[in-house]
């Protein structure tokens, strides 16, 4: 008999790791809270980056292989039980992510203008859980901004807000987004790293877009670029680091054109306080220096930046489901090869793959990898053990009256999506409110297989 395996998580871990199921012998009911599949693809993935979003063709024919089911709209932990699910299946995946943010721990955090990168992301992704009113207030109020942070999202956060309107007016960013880009008043965005450019996370190709873009000067302090000897090292050893900080080096030595828009790049600075009463009116800046060890510590020394938004973009972290243990210092599920493990002892059944594995790293092709990985254990334990059977956790859904979209209706809403593109001259608009996702998905009739 078949094994029937549930995977929670519709992102490339979920869909990677249902691919090597499926090819295993395996069915697979693939389970997602939201009502369309692809997780971080279609809302983390800058919608300007056209060729990394393309991923999503490659993880769409996943859900078409035979033995795959797509339960979209499915909320684990409120629509259904991690105890449930490990009663109606031999195994359970957990590929759910890591889609909260990290504080910065400072005072003013919580002002009008302070924003997560996760949230301002989602909010230009079109994601249903956006919280479109906050975001377009604290952009409305804003003639500066600062991006905390020197990774590849704060790249793209920092890309987004100074980008003309004909770089993103050929995404499929929702009109209300667009609009309000188009609106914006932001002339300086201020991108903080609390080291030096050598340590800076983010990849060439990202940076180098900052340089590219029309109307906007990159501004940088070459003393910043006074390398010290732990990032001397680096640039040594990496050709990567070497690559970012000769590029940043060329906007050192080009000098501004007087362009409408700058970005501003500020190393060995961290935020300290975000001033304001209310609302945010600027931040406090402390400097910082590098030990030999790597490490930033602050000197005392401060300077203030003027700014109506903040954003913060120190990295994801991973939240706790119910009855599933959980490692809150890491903000992952404690698993041993993706086995998930409570205390010395496997829980039975239960595994993980992708960030809420082992922590927001890598790429999207990280977690092919990954996602193998805890597989292999995973029919490395089923070997030789009889299947459980039965049709999974549908029919419990069905029952409960759960709304779920399938396959069928994710292609709806996909077909919606392409139509009110066409309409705009686009190749696709997002639909990014949840009544209307659902909407499209009834429109062909979708309903809980």
């Amino acid at each position: 008999m078949t094994y029937t395996i549930a995977v929670v998580g519709a992102g490339p871990s979920g869909l990677y790791a249902t691919d090597a199921l499926v090819s295993a012998g395996c069915t697979v009911d693939v389970i997602d809270r939201l009502p369309v599949p692809f997780g971080l693809v279609r809302y983390g993935v800058a919608p300007d980056h056209l060729s990394i979003r393309s991923v999503r063709d490659t993880l769409e024919k996943i859900l078409e292989r035979p033995g795959v089911t797509l339960l979209a709209g499915v909320e684990v932990g409120t629509d259904v039980t991690v105890v449930e699910l490990l009663q109606a299946y031999d195994a359970v995946v957990l590929t759910y992510g890591a889609s909260r943010d990290r504080r910065l721990d400072i005072g003013g955090e919580d002002l009008l203008g302070s924003v997560a990168a996760t949230d301002l992301v989602a909010w230009y992704c079109g994601h249903p859980d956006a919280d479109i009113e906050i975001i377009e207030d604290a952009l409305d109020a804003a003639t500066a901004a600062v991006v905390v942070g020197v990774g590849n999202v704060s790249v793209d956060v920092t890309r987004v807000l100074t980008a003309p309107r004909e770089r993103l007016g050929s995404t499929d960013m929702p009109e209300h987004v667009l609009d309000a880009l188009d609106r914006s008043g932001i002339t300086d965005v201020h991108v903080l790293g609390r080291r030096g450019p050598a340590q800076a996370t983010w990849t060439t190709k990202e940076l180098k877009e900052l340089g590219e873009l029309e109307g906007v000067d990159v501004v940088v302090d070459p003393a910043d670029l006074v390398l010290e000897p732990v990032s001397e090292a680096l640039v040594a050893a990496d050709r990567v680091v070497a690559r970012n900080v000769e590029v940043i080096r060329g906007w050192a030595e080009r000098g501004l054109t007087g362009a409408p828009r700058r970005i501003h790049l500020h190393f060995h600075s961290r935020p300290a306080e975000i001033l304001g009463e209310g609302r945010m009116t600027g931040v406090v800046v402390e400097r910082t220096t590098i030990d030999a060890d790597g490490s930033a510590n602050g000197t005392g020394e401060t300077f203030q930046i003027p700014a109506q938004l903040a954003v913060r973009s120190v990295g994801y972290r991973g939240v706790a489901l119910d009855a599933v243990p959980f490692d809150a210092r890491r903000n992952v599920i404690p698993n041993v090869d993706g086995r998930v493990i409570e205390g010395d002892a496997a829980v039975a059944g239960l595994y993980v793959a992708g960030w809420i594995k082992r922590g927001p790293t890598g790429v999207i092709g990280t977690n092919k990898k990954d996602a193998s990985a805890t597989v292999d254990s995973l029919l490395a334990d089923l070997e030789g053990t009889p299947a459980r059977g039965g049709s999974g956790i549908a029919p419990v859904l069905r029952e409960r009256g759960v709304q779920v979209v399938g396959f069928e209706g994710w292609r709806a809403i996909d077909a919606a999506e392409r139509a009110l593109g066409e309409s705009r001259g686009r190749v696709r608009t997002t639909l990014h409110d949840r009544h209307t996702l659902m909407a499209a998905a009834k429109a062909d009739g979708s309903s809980a297989p």
